[in-house]
């Protein structure tokens, strides 16, 4: 079974969890972009609660496919998309073993949303060792798939059936108790290759 997604913004744990136990990834590239979504925002967690990351677009008016949504540079998003995972995340055990993988994404430049949110993909599945092939939307032919593309509105994200959170490690747990459905980064700075293990235990195929 292959999975249907948006591409996101560094996906919320339960894509991770239902991925872990799919055949591979198909992304709807040609989907119209929505706005106030996961295919650009990111929600990690921070002394203060949790704390939302949206990568600025240039956007031309409703139904444009989010292959052709370009990445804004005006401001100094990156910047301050770095220093805040820096903050929430530099006590994490992991955060000094993946930063150097992490950081390089926020000093380049990508022109196009699906290209940077693919790229960060491919980063969090090899750091995870969760190998599953991806492919277009467009490219998939007689594929068996379960839609999922729902997961990407924020209040859905804990949505995917068979998924279930479980509980790990956090840095600010003693202040706020465990916070679920974050994003994989929040996962994998704090439990680094026990990552792959919590992905595991959270989807049960009944």
């Amino acid at each position: 079974m292959y999975l249907l997604a948006h591409t996101m913004y560094l996906a919320p744990v339960p894509v991770y969890a239902r991925l872990y136990a799919a055949e591979g990834l198909v992304v709807d590239a040609d989907a119209p972009f929505v706005k106030q979504t996961f295919r650009n925002r990111a929600v990690i967690a921070t002394e203060n609660g949790t704390q939302s990351l949206t990568v600025p677009i240039v956007h031309n008016g409703a139904g444009q496919p989010v292959r052709d949504i370009r990445i804004s540079e005006h401001g100094n998003w990156r910047h301050l998309h770095w220093n805040a995972m820096v903050s929430a995340y530099r006590k994490s055990p992991f955060f000094d073993y993946y930063a150097d993988d992490f950081v390089r994404f926020y000093q380049e430049r990508d022109g196009w949303l699906i290209d940077f949110n693919l790229r960060l993909h491919t980063t969090v599945c090899e750091l995870l060792g969760l190998d599953r092939p991806m492919m277009a939307y467009s490219a998939m032919s007689g594929a068996t798939v379960e839609d999922i593309r729902h997961v990407a509105t924020p209040n859905l994200a804990a949505s995917v059936a068979g998924y279930t959170p479980m509980p790990y490690y956090q840095v600010f747990s003693s202040r706020h108790s465990f916070i679920p459905h974050l994003s994989i980064v929040d996962l994998l700075f704090n439990m680094g290759p026990e990552a792959l293990i919590v992905l595991r235990d959270c989807y049960k195929n009944d």
